[in-house]
């Protein structure tokens, strides 16, 4: 099967499975957070390509990014309603880009869970 697809593609999909395999909960969610980031970033380079193939590819991998962080926030924990608040307004954000692009909004978000992802990490390391 993997001789059917992209070589690049497989070794990056290899990769993340191995991330998943090894990952604790806090690394899962940072793992989440570098796949929407990377999907952004794919997609809002693809539109400046003009490849609406890749800009798809980019905001379907963004999108299953975000549905897995809002699958594991915990409902009970005291920042569970602003995390999914977040993650609900960057759900939207992707989804109207769908057929009606939006670069500044993607890269709000992007932004948005850069900053996140690099308060996790801080927080992690004070620990």
């Amino acid at each position: 099967m993997l001789t059917l697809t992209d070589p690049n593609e497989a070794y990056r999909r290899s990769h993340f499975d191995a991330r998943v395999q090894g990952s604790d909960a806090a690394a899962l969610v940072h793992l989440c957070l570098e796949q929407a980031m990377a999907g952004l970033g794919g997609a809002l380079l693809a539109h400046q390509r003009a490849d609406p193939a890749a800009r798809s590819k980019g905001l379907t991998r963004a999108l299953t990014a975000i549905t897995a962080l809002e699958m594991g926030v915990d409902r009970s924990a005291p920042l569970a309603g602003s995390l999914l608040q977040i993650y609900g307004a960057a759900r939207k954000a992707v989804l109207d880009s769908v057929t009606n692009f939006d670069p500044a909004a993607l890269e709000t978000v992007r932004q948005d869970f850069g900053e996140i992802d690099a308060g996790l990490r801080a927080a992690r390391q004070a620990a």
